[in-house]
């Protein structure tokens, strides 16, 4: 258990990174990405040669013999939802960091992007239930306390990861739609009844955290393992080919599902290992939407 005084230090630590990251770096990438994505109707004016002709308005047109168009302009704000996967499983790692690390990172650069947007920022904390809620709000304030629980909300019990759980509450709780965003290890499965009706009300995008041996069982001998979330303690030989196999196979499985519900949902879904650089990532899902 973090004390005060250590949570204060990582608020602050993460502060600058991730601030720093969002202003200099995602900030533009954000705002061409999702800016836009919410219009609404402002008014209609004469058609001026070079106008979409898609926004010509035919009723008002016909009435006055001559073209007229509909203008449009953005959602002055938007919403966005972090879906952050605190279960056990998220506390491994092996490389540069364990997963509920990025997972924190690529929170508060978010959050920050969001807001820098002047946007709305709120969060669902899961588990194998909902953690706990944090209400869609501005200001700097609300990201340092999101940043904070990011870095110390632990969950209630050893439970299973769930993802429907979150998704569920998020179809529940937001009526607006919302850029949503889904950090998680995924090991759970089904959740596709979930994630599917999630992503035709919000643009969902998936981001999947693992670590490098989440795939790949090392050849070390015999070893005790206690699984994360259960807390069952096992003897396995690593040595075993056949073991390894199966533990590489149970990933791909996992990893294939995760892919195509994302895929035949329509929503995104980006892959970060504990070891990627998480900036380029993100920064080439920006930029190729």
């Amino acid at each position: 258990m973090l004390t005060t005084a250590e949570i204060l230090k990582q608020v602050r630590r993460i502060e600058i990174k991730t601030k720093g990251l969002s202003n200099h770096i995602f900030a533009g990438e954000y705002h061409s990405t999702f800016k836009g994505r919410g219009m609404s109707f402002c008014e209609v004016r004469e058609y001026i040669p070079g106008d979409d002709v898609k926004f010509i308005d035919w009723n008002v047109t016909a009435r006055f013999s001559h073209p007229f168009v509909k203008v449009f302009e953005e959602e002055r704000e938007l919403i966005v939802m972090l879906l952050v996967d605190i279960s056990s499983s998220s506390l491994f790692g092996t490389q540069k960091k364990l997963k509920r690390e990025i997972i924190t990172e690529l929170g508060a650069v978010l959050s920050f992007s969001a807001t820098t947007n002047n946007d709305k920022v709120g969060v669902i904390f899961f588990s194998d239930k909902v953690e706990k809620y944090i209400p869609p709000k501005k200001g700097k304030s609300h990201i340092l306390r999101i940043i904070r629980d990011l870095i110390a909300l632990e969950p209630s019990h050893a439970g299973d990861t769930n993802v429907s759980v979150p998704l569920e509450f998020l179809n529940n709780v937001l009526k607006k739609r919302s850029i949503t965003f889904l950090l998680s290890d995924f090991v759970s499965k089904p959740y596709d009844q979930a994630l599917q009706m999630a992503a035709r009300k919000h643009d969902l995008v998936g981001i999947h955290v693992y670590d490098k041996y989440d795939k790949e069982l090392p050849s070390v001998g015999l070893i005790q393992v206690v699984d994360a979330e259960s807390k069952e303690l096992l003897w396995i030989d690593t040595d075993n080919k056949s073991l390894r196999n199966k533990y590489l196979s149970a990933f791909e499985e996992k990893n294939k599902y995760c892919t195509q519900t994302f895929r035949k949902c329509g929503a995104a879904l980006l892959n970060i290992k504990t070891d990627d650089d998480y900036v380029k990532i993100l920064q080439g899902y920006f930029k190729g939407r």
